[in-house]
């Protein structure tokens, strides 16, 4: 195995080049607070999340875990839906490493989907280690899809029609996710979509030994947040799979599921991993390895042309999703 990386592809490099001073590929537990307090969180809350005026916003406070606080969904609502009667449903768990964010990161990608689409957004609020360790981050996320599913129709929503979505740590909940709902007979989902998924707290695929000192979620990172939410536990022989999904040794009737991911980032191989084992399993998966991507690459870099296609491949998968 060789430890050179794959190349960027060269309007990303560039892209990482603008931002290099910014965001580190590295950061420890050390790190957390500064992050937390840092110009990309005030940033979000500066969003229009209305989209110019497509959405109508709503905060809803709901019911959490048991003897667990409440938790805050997002509910946004296309203004002039294109269709009568119930939308489909858009459940979105954001990203930041199990540590980092709130529910409005990241939520201008599915906004634009919904957008194009005719869905409602519903993104949830969760708990973050290391304050708050496995399980009260998935926990959160299965007690917010509860609720979503149990009043989608109040909120103008198809109950029968949800989709569970997530980016990066996102995309590591909304895989166990997936798992919990079946495993406790919980309501039903019509697929997962896995963008850049956080799914092996091992971190020892070679992707995750390429990329140290990469991108912007390298090695460190990967332990930060792995540590973070499972402590000494991390690596061990007892790491649950509603934790950490490539833990599952049962993959078997699963929702359809989409997975993207960078061939320039440390999640690269244990999202092929995860997709192979759902075919492995009489499953449906849709994988995309975008040559040159880094982590996070479609967020990070809009305009480029791998991030179009990304997008688009998005679209297209929710677009035949929807219209079975």
């Amino acid at each position: 195995m060789t430890a050179v990386p794959p190349p960027f592809d060269p309007e990303l490099s560039a892209a990482l080049e603008l931002i290099k001073d910014v965001i580190s590929p590295a950061f420890t537990m050390a790190d957390i607070a500064a992050i937390r307090q840092g110009e990309g969180i005030r940033l979000l809350a500066e969003l229009d999340l209305t989209m110019d005026g497509a959405f109508e916003v709503a905060e809803r406070t709901v019911p959490g875990p048991a003897d667990a606080p409440e938790i805050s969904l997002l509910i946004c609502r296309p203004t002039a839906p294109a269709a009568s009667g119930p939308l489909p449903v858009v459940y979105h768990v954001h990203g930041g490493g199990m540590v980092l964010g709130n529910n409005r990161v990241g939520l201008d990608v599915p906004l634009a989907w919904a957008k194009e689409l005719g869905a409602v957004v519903v993104s949830v609020e969760y708990r973050l280690a290391p304050e708050h360790p496995h399980p009260a981050p998935v926990e959160d996320v299965y007690a917010g899809l509860l609720w979503t599913a149990e009043h989608a129709k109040e909120i103008g929503g198809d109950p029968e029609r949800i989709v569970i979505v997530g980016a990066s740590a996102g995309g590591g909940l909304t895989a166990a996710l997936a798992l919990l709902l079946r495993d406790r007979q919980g309501p039903s989902v019509i697929g997962q979509m896995l963008l850049c998924p956080m799914l092996d707290d091992r971190n020892d695929t070679p992707s995750s030994h390429q990329m140290k000192g990469l991108g912007v979620w390298d090695h460190t990172s990967n332990d930060t947040g792995w540590t973070a939410l499972l402590g000494e536990q991390r690596g061990g022989p007892d790491v649950s799979p509603y934790a950490a999904p490539a833990r599952a040794t049962d993959l078997t009737n699963l929702p359809p599921a989409f997975l993207d991911v960078g061939s320039a980032e440390t999640f690269r191989d244990e999202t092929v991993t995860y997709a192979s084992r759902i075919w492995q399993s009489g499953g449906i998966a849709e994988l995309h390895v975008w040559p040159g991507g880094f982590h996070g690459f479609d967020g990070f870099a809009p305009q480029a042309a791998l991030s179009q296609s990304a997008r688009t491949a998005h679209v297209d998968w929710l677009r035949r999703l929807l219209a079975r």
